[in-house]
């Protein structure tokens, strides 16, 4: 699959996820009626949860946004830091990749 298309699909399906996890993040509401302690204990922790998950999509997300400038821009491909050729086995791997290996690991 195209890198370009690869990216435009794994962006849909995060932002899918997204909006399905946003019930989870809601607020807890303070109802001792309706919810008990540890009811509304468990609550907060799956909101807790939700909101963890959704910062970890929106940081892949802005990954994967840049990655997209970077095709636009034509620098798709090329190392940020050093500006050599990244393997097509990394790009394969993780179309989003910005940097070389080395510099990866550097």
């Amino acid at each position: 699959m195209e890198p370009r298309t690869r990216l435009l699909a794994l962006i849909a399906e995060l932002e899918k996820e997204d909006a399905l996890g946003a019930a989870d993040q809601q607020t807890v509401m303070l109802d001792q009626t309706s919810v008990g302690r540890l009811s509304r204990m468990d609550a907060m922790q799956r909101q807790s949860m939700a909101k963890a998950t959704q910062a970890r999509r929106a940081q892949t997300l802005a990954k994967l946004h840049a990655a997209l400038r970077r095709i636009e821009t034509g620098e798709c491909g090329y190392c940020t830091d050093c500006g050599e050729a990244i393997a097509f086995e990394r790009l394969e791997l993780d179309p989003a990749a910005p940097r070389y290996l080395s510099c990866t690991r550097g």
